[in-house]
């Protein structure tokens, strides 16, 4: 008896589910809390839960960052992000996908205290600086369809041989510096240059911060203050 439509059909429907099914996809473990891998499930994918040194998601040879909109503000600000990005180097293939568009104005001013323009620079940074692709994302259900469809059509695999990147001495002097409130990359780097060390800096009278800096050294006369 010759197959039906109805039988093809069917055989290729199970064909399409069973190729999606033997297509890992590999997620860092913190990313339980989100619903992406409960939405890539349904759609018939296998997930390996991993601790990633690098990306919160590899798809064949893409190594993914996902933000939610408030996530990608505060990494902004504390400069983790900048750290992943230059992390995410390490792969040929990248992608940062920013999520809940749907949800959250993501120029919003007030929210986290980000000038809206300052987070545009930053997204044109990302993208002609680090050479990073940027996906904006509805919600987590959009984003879980743009991952599956990166798995369907993507056919290399990636290596895992990556690593954390570590701040050398340089970088950890000056994240310290720029944990104090309106000392940015630019102040920290001027004080180091005049003053050398964190020591000299911290011992320094105002009057010689304020040559340096200006009224921003106000923000030093936290370390007399008694907890």
């Amino acid at each position: 008896m010759n197959p039906t439509f109805h039988d093809i059909f069917q055989l290729k429907k199970k064909r399409k589910i069973t190729e999606q099914q033997n297509q890992k996809i590999l997620i860092d473990y913190r990313e339980k809390n989100s619903l992406v891998p409960a939405h890539l499930k349904k759609l018939g994918f296998e997930i390996d839960f991993k601790e990633l040194k690098v990306a919160d998601y590899i798809v064949k040879d893409i190594a993914i960052e996902r933000k939610t909109i408030s996530d990608f503000k505060i990494s902004m600000i504390n400069k983790r992000l900048v750290k992943q990005l230059e992390e995410l180097q390490q792969y040929e293939n990248k992608l940062l996908i920013i999520e809940g568009i749907e949800q959250e104005e993501i120029y919003n001013d007030s929210n986290e205290g980000i000038n809206g323009n300052a987070l545009r620079s930053f997204l044109l940074s990302i993208v002609l600086n680090h050479k990073i692709p940027i996906i904006f994302t509805k919600n987590s259900e959009d984003t879980s369809k743009f991952i599956s469809i990166l798995a369907k059509k993507r056919k290399k695999e990636i290596s895992m041989k990556v690593k954390k990147k570590t701040a050398d001495k340089k970088e950890q002097i000056q994240f310290i510096l720029e944990g104090f409130p309106g000392i940015g990359p630019k102040t920290a780097k001027k004080l180091l240059e005049k003053l050398e060390t964190l020591q000299n800096i911290f011992s320094a009278p105002q009057e010689e911060l304020k040559k340096i800096i200006g009224k921003k050294a106000e923000i030093f006369m936290l370390l007399e203050e008694k907890y």
